[in-house]
């Protein structure tokens, strides 16, 4: 086995970064919920890295990364040439010397499986049980990541058509905000919503979070292109670029529209500009990039009102600012691509491509969006038909961290329950009460 040794060390090092942005996410999401809720907020992100892992190794790589070319479900899904990923011990990427192992790339694909089905959690926030959140992360991961990373990554439909995705606005942001719409549709809303205040309970949780995500996006992007080249610079400086203009928008927007620019604001901004630059990021010129942030910080900023004006209670804003910026993202390069790497991809109507791959880079979010969205809401129905999906409103209301876990994010003094000390001592009588 023939490897390159700056390559290999590389996306190591990139694979290294994507996996931090699980726990980076943790604390972003943890952050911005209630102090009852922050422990099982955090639990679901890391949940998702035990889940997607098992999955990810005994098939997950196998359906989304290897062929099965006399099939005629090879455009759909892979096959099963590497189940248990025992066939990629000792092989490369390359035959030529040029790649690296080929157990480092699916490490780094398994860091984006991850995340997204972490991102999803953040639509269902403070009502979920972890036991339904744990069983449909693996069927999701199953029947909805695995196979469209194939179409858009492998040797799927939409790849074959040329669509342009560098590091995942359709398979991991539309893909995951799609999901996070029909979860929380199927979930209902939480208690109180709009009636009780339910504010970020720790924003420098969520400043920590953002820059942890803003950190390992480097690796997320800059590594998607799986060499170290020209065009992994690009992608590294355009990312640096759509983020902070990003995040400037968004002040900007908040300074205007509502008297003053916040820390939240600033955190989504960052997060909104990451996710509309993933697809785009080793296509476009800097100055394409700087468009994207802008559009990106604007738009998502007026998106995550729109639960309020529509009626449903995503969480987190997954759909503002995944689903939506992940459109800006996707869209984006039917107009602005200046770089296509493959045949069958072309540049955008900006730089004299036509209307052909701007028609593809809106197909690609519809179906992708469209797939996700149905079978999402179908998986999260029949779980909750048959075990539940949902902790019943006393326990919302107590609060998830106790009612699931049996812990607490802090010790606060007056939150109790059974088998948690009380501020009186061990003896104390058991009570429910949260004061978050």
């Amino acid at each position: 086995m023939k490897i390159d040794s700056g390559t290999t060390a590389w996306m190591l090092a990139a694979t290294a970064l994507v996996l931090l942005m699980t726990p980076g996410l943790a604390f972003f999401y943890g952050g911005m919920t209630r102090a009852k809720s922050v422990l099982n907020m955090m639990m679901m992100s890391f949940g998702a890295i035990i889940t997607v892992t098992i999955a990810w190794v005994l098939f997950g790589h196998s359906l989304a990364f290897t062929d099965n070319p006399s099939s005629a479900i090879n455009n759909v899904v892979g096959g099963f040439d590497a189940l248990g990923l025992q066939s990629l011990v000792d092989t490369a990427t390359k035959d030529d010397g040029t790649g690296m192992p080929s157990l480092v790339f699916s490490a780094f694909q398994l860091t984006f499986a991850i995340i997204t089905v972490a991102l999803i959690s953040g639509a269902i926030a403070d009502r979920a049980k972890f036991g339904a959140w744990i069983l449909f992360s693996i069927l999701w991961a199953t029947i909805v990541y695995f196979p469209i990373a194939h179409w858009v990554w492998g040797t799927g439909w939409l790849n074959t058509m040329g669509i342009e995705d560098f590091a995942g606005g359709t398979v991991v942001h539309i893909n995951a905000g799609a999901a996070g719409l029909a979860l929380c549709l199927v979930l209902g809303k939480r208690a109180g919503w709009r009636k009780e205040p339910m504010r970020p309970h720790n924003l420098p949780f969520v400043l920590l979070g953002a820059g942890l995500l803003w950190f390992g996006w480097f690796g997320f992007n800059a590594g998607s292109e799986l060499a170290v080249d020209g065009t992994a610079g690009l992608a590294f400086m355009n990312t640096q670029i759509a983020t902070a203009v990003a995040a400037g928008a968004w002040l900007v927007v908040e300074k205007l529209r509502d008297g003053h620019a916040t820390s939240l604001g600033v955190a989504s901004g960052a997060v909104a500009g990451l996710v509309a630059i993933t697809p785009a990021c080793g296509f476009v010129d800097p100055w394409a990039a700087m468009l994207i942030g802008l559009l990106a910080g604007v738009l998502c900023a007026y998106a995550v009102g729109l639960k309020y004006k529509l009626g449903f209670d995503d969480s987190l804003d997954v759909v503002g600012v995944h689903l939506v910026g992940g459109v800006i993202g996707a869209v984006s390069l039917g107009f602005l691509a200046a770089y296509p790497f493959l045949d069958q991809q072309s540049k955008g109507l900006f730089y004299g491509g036509g209307f052909g791959q701007l028609g593809l880079q809106v197909l690609g979010p519809v179906a992708v969006g469209g797939y996700s969205f149905v079978i999402t809401w179908v998986l999260g129905k029949i779980i909750d038909k048959t075990m539940g999906f949902r902790i019943s409103t006393e326990d919302e209301r107590t609060g998830i961290d106790v009612t699931a876990h049996a812990e607490t994010g802090y010790d606060l003094g007056t939150v109790y329950a059974s088998g948690v000390t009380s501020p009186n001592g061990p003896t104390a009588p058991a009570a429910k009460k949260v004061d978050a």
